[in-house]
């Protein structure tokens, strides 16, 4: 693509979110009722309202029920009639549906949608995680991976350690900043710092669990939901955070099809979408980005440019990514303390960061934050957004 279209025209008026971890609630129905009603009453938005409904839920398996859009009206009276409907992009899929109610809003269908992205992981057994996250690969030449994801990734690893040498250093490095930063976010599954000491040593409670990839280095299973409100701008309402740009770029799923290190498909979406803003890098006070594992974000580190490839290790050395580095990364403690809901994942990003442009973020808030960038991927960088918001009232 040359001309990239307009940036969205929706903004973010609302947003609520549940604690990430193992949760009490039965199922996703009962999650995003958690969700549903707060977020509306957060954004001062009536269900008479609502035009659209956008739930992002993976499921795959975890849960028999499907059908989720279905679920939403359920946890709020008067949502009964709204046009409501489920997306599923793998680990992208709570991004894929805050993309689906912007294109809704700009088409000019509705004028107010509510998002919900939600997930409930911990009551399936590990193994039964493994394989049905597997899905989100090429099972052709990928599903019999040992260790599920955590085995692709820590394969992603070891040949990024063949090409540019170990960096297990570095991604300890990066864990103990996100466990750190999770330390200070109420609703992050893992809220204590460990310390990079930790993070860096192979022990019992820190096994290798795929390739040079420690525990350390995985996110979290976790259950949760997150949602959003999403306004015209001509909707008034007690703060805004404008969407500047957002942007899809997607790549090969099987990774024998492309080079897996170079992160193609992240590499298109980060540089469409800061082009649509008509930002740099140096613009942005802070990122959300996929953290599902460490070697992952090292990998966007490269990607969105603030390293060459083969360099982004120096990135978190020289703490350029620390909370109070020259661009915070993941300062909410990314999925990697935060945990990763599948479904919930992409919408919680959009949440963290509009809370931080809002001056709603608490002990995470990033002093004076007015440029924010999220970053979210299904699959090993195949399905690749990219928002950046910025708080216009």
């Amino acid at each position: 693509m040359t001309d990239l279209p307009a940036a969205p025209h929706g903004r973010i008026i609302g947003w609520a979110h549940t604690r990430f971890g193992k949760s009490a609630a039965p199922d996703v129905e009962a999650l995003m009722a958690e969700v549903t009603g707060a977020a509306l009453d957060h954004a001062g938005i009536e269900a008479a309202q609502l035009d659209g409904i956008f739930v992002g839920c993976f499921n795959g398996g975890l849960q028999r029920q499907g059908f989720e859009a279905a679920l939403v009206a359920l946890g709020r009276d008067g949502l009964a009639h709204v046009p409501a409907v489920r997306l599923e992009n793998a680990c992208a899929t709570g991004s894929a549906a805050v993309a689906a109610a912007l294109d809704f809003i700009g088409s000019g269908r509705g004028r107010v949608a509510l998002v919900v992205g939600a997930e409930k992981m911990t009551a399936t057994p590990g193994a039964e995680i493994g394989d049905i996250l597997l899905g989100a690969s090429y099972r052709a030449e990928e599903g019999d991976t040992p260790g599920g994801f955590a085995g692709v990734f820590g394969g992603i690893a070891n040949s990024y350690f063949q090409r540019y040498g170990d960096v297990s250093r570095e991604l300890a490095m990066i864990a103990a900043k996100n466990h750190a930063n999770g330390a200070r976010n109420p609703w992050a599954h893992m809220q204590k710092d460990v310390g990079f000491d930790f993070c860096n040593t192979v022990s019992d409670r820190n096994p290798i669990a795929a390739g040079p990839l420690r525990r350390t280095d995985c996110s979290l299973v976790s259950d949760g939901a997150a949602a959003l409100v999403i306004a015209h701008p001509d909707i008034e309402a007690p703060r805004a955070i404008e969407f500047r740009a957002q942007r899809q770029a997607n790549d090969f799923l099987p990774i024998s099809r492309r080079d897996i290190l170079d992160f193609a498909g992240a590499r298109r979406a980060w540089a469409e979408a800061l082009t649509q803003a008509g930002a740099g890098l140096d613009d942005l006070s802070l990122v959300e980005t996929h953290d599902c594992f460490t070697m992952a974000e090292l990998l966007e580190y490269e990607a969105m440019g603030l390293a060459p490839r083969g360099q982004g290790g120096r990135v978190i050395a020289e703490g350029l990514t620390a909370r109070g580095g020259r661009l915070p990364v993941n300062p909410s403690g990314g999925l990697k303390a935060r945990g990763h809901p599948i479904g919930a994942t992409g919408v919680s990003q959009h949440v963290m960061a509009a809370m931080q442009l809002a001056g709603e973020a608490g002990e995470m808030q990033v002093p004076g934050a007015t440029l924010a960038g999220v970053f979210n991927m299904g699959g090993a960088a195949v399905a690749n957004y990219v928002s950046i918001l910025e708080r216009v009232a």
